[in-house]
């Protein structure tokens, strides 16, 4: 199931930086970033791919059923990361303006590692 990892954040008075190095619980093969969103995105789960999901900036509500449970996750914190299993359906949804969500995936782009169909509720 997709659960947060606090991400390892400096701070001090000019400002934060958060590291993502030897971070993930998979090696980064691919990253991508989505912005300017206007509507629902997502809605498949994988076959191999984990993935690490960060919102940079602005926040966004993550909704993942793994077969068994679902749940909503909110990210509104660059210090947040939420992780992916493969077998994790999940949609992006109810983005702010200007909200830009940083994906790390353990995979290349393969179509064949994509299931488009979800679970039965």
């Amino acid at each position: 199931m997709a659960y947060i990892l606090n991400v390892p954040t400096f701070s001090d008075s000019r400002g934060s930086l958060s590291v993502m190095e030897k971070f993930l619980p998979f090696e980064i093969k691919r990253f991508y970033y989505i912005y300017n969103a206007s509507s629902k995105r997502g809605g498949h789960r994988h076959k191999k791919a984990m993935q690490g999901l960060v919102c940079v900036g602005g926040s966004c509500e993550i909704y993942v059923h793994n077969g068994e449970f679902e749940t909503i996750f909110l990210l509104d914190s660059p210090d947040k990361c939420l992780i992916l299993d493969p077998k994790d359906w999940h949609t992006m949804d109810q983005f702010t303006n200007h909200a830009t969500l940083l994906v790390f995936s353990s995979e290349y782009y393969d179509l064949n590692d994509y299931i488009d169909e979800a679970y039965e509720k």
